[in-house]
């Protein structure tokens, strides 16, 4: 059979629908009630590490107010909510016990900024591995997640240069 360019035109048709199913089903999103929870990584750790960092996006769908209050990483046996300010020029982490989270909005929890801290680590996180663990919220309950563990120096998932 000939072809013509009709055919061509649905195969990039059918390859553009396959290539954007396959990004949407490669996100990796945990819900619990109106909280979804998005692409949560770390990076791997040196041997003999103490402590990693967990990294995500999280999204009150719901029209009431929530806020992370805890959560637990099976790497580890502390988990702990930091925020990372500017005071005097010098760059502090603080150590929060919840962060809200507004109706209808997404908080970034990223290197820099609000992030999760891993303490106490029992083995190193290793990269192409993941990390289990569980998020707690006021509202919304417990969620188990699991975060990608990807290299050291490789570039944060979505794109960022953190």
């Amino acid at each position: 059979m000939p072809f013509k360019p009709s055919h061509f035109a649905i195969a990039l048709l059918l390859l553009s629908a396959c290539s954007a199913s396959g990004q949407e089903l490669s996100a990796q999103q945990f819900k619990a009630g109106d909280i979804v929870v998005s692409n949560p990584w770390s990076r791997a750790t040196p041997k003999g590490a103490k402590v990693g960092a967990g990294y995500m996006v999280i999204e009150n769908r719901g029209a009431i107010p929530d806020r992370l209050v805890g959560g637990s990483v099976k790497a580890a046996t502390g988990f702990e909510i930091h925020d990372t300010v500017v005071e005097d020029g010098v760059m502090r982490m603080r150590q929060l016990a919840a962060f809200e989270l507004p109706p209808g909005e997404s908080v970034e929890v990223k290197p820099g900024g609000r992030h999760i801290m891993f303490v106490d680590l029992e083995y190193p996180l290793t990269a192409g591995q993941k990390a289990k663990g569980e998020l707690r919220f006021e509202r919304a309950g417990r969620l188990e997640i699991e975060f990608d563990v990807i290299g050291m120096g490789a570039p944060p998932p979505g794109g960022r240069k953190d």
